[in-house]
């Protein structure tokens, strides 16, 4: 049963690893040309009004990018990939000291979500409310049966 759960979680961490590995590249790729000049592009190609009030302020937070916080952000989103790749075979391989960081690193966002679903309920946020629940407490039980197997045992 855990393997079978545990091998989902770690497809699921390894697939938010390869979003962020893609991320990391794409903002890489920005530090190369102007932020500005990109984001202008992107409003334009996605039919929307640079004057309006959305698309005019990631005009001006791209505006206000520059290269060495470019790098600094494709950095942090590599370093996150690095990390859920980690956990995702740490996952795999039933590695326990994994399924506690994968507890706590899932647990860690349940106060922000649970605030997020309050404050802006939306589908969205309350399936990633969801999804995370279930994979703290299937990881918290899969931990839970562990501990009574091994004391079972001694």
């Amino acid at each position: 049963m855990s393997t079978t759960g545990l091998r989902s979680i770690a497809i699921f961490e390894a697939s938010k690893g390869l979003v962020a590995l893609l991320v990391s590249l794409g903002i890489h790729q920005l530090a190369g040309d102007s932020a500005k000049q990109v984001a202008e592009k992107l409003v334009t190609h996605l039919h929307l009004n640079p004057a309006n009030h959305l698309p005019s302020i990631i005009i001006r937070a791209a505006g206000e990018l520059n290269n060495s916080r470019l790098i600094l952000l494709a950095f942090g989103a590599l370093a996150y990939s690095i990390i859920r790749f980690i956990e995702a075979y740490g996952l795999w391989k039933e590695f326990r000291w994994v399924e506690w960081f994968a507890l706590l690193s899932g647990a860690i966002y349940l106060p922000l979500e649970i605030y997020e679903c309050f404050i802006n309920t939306n589908l969205l946020s309350a399936v990633l409310l969801s999804v995370n629940l279930l994979i703290v407490c299937y990881l918290y039980n899969v931990l839970q049966n562990r501990h009574k197997t091994k004391n079972s045992q001694d």
